[in-house]
């Protein structure tokens, strides 16, 4: 298994699906259950970076995550969220697509995982250069702020319930 970075972060435990030039992880922290990435492996800051086939494959593997994440966690709809560059509150420069499955009554306004993904909880960098502040917590905790990030063991044991789901229904 080669090792998948996600900026400048290692992320290869966390990984669920590769194609030929994208890749989906779990979510060291999500903001909902659920909530994954899918990345690019060539780790270019904006969208517009992406070449015609790293662009095609990218779109189908957030089509796919899309289609995976909503049957396994039985969403009612999914937010798809892509922050392209620093000033739309991009906080790891490697392309990424949020994808947070939906549930009816899962936060009090539709809206607010937008204020989320802009918040503390939602800044990718803060929460990976924090993570080795709480390695002794087991908390999986979804939408506050003093959520903290998840267990390895945690994340792993998502991927391979993740993977054999994909391998299971041909996804």
């Amino acid at each position: 298994m080669s090792l998948i970075k996600f900026g400048p972060f290692t992320v290869t435990n966390q990984v669920f699906l590769r194609t030929a030039h994208s890749y989906g992880l779990v979510n060291l922290k999500p903001l909902l259950p659920g909530h994954v990435l899918v990345c690019p492996y060539r780790g270019v800051p904006r969208v517009s970076m992406l070449t015609d086939e790293e662009a095609a494959d990218f779109y189908a593997a957030v089509q796919r995550v899309s289609k995976i994440i909503e049957q396994y966690y039985r969403a009612d709809a999914l937010n798809i969220s892509i922050q392209d560059g620093p000033l739309a509150g991009q906080s790891v420069p490697h392309v990424h697509c949020h994808i947070i499955p939906r549930r009816l009554g899962d936060l009090e306004n539709a809206d607010e995982v937008y204020h989320l993904l802009d918040s503390k909880g939602g800044d990718l960098d803060y929460v990976f250069r924090t993570l080795k502040h709480h390695r002794n917590l087991k908390v999986l905790g979804v939408d506050n702020e003093e959520r903290a990030p998840r267990q390895e063991e945690d994340m792993v044991d998502e991927v391979r319930r993740l993977s054999n789901y994909i391998e299971e229904n041909h996804l």
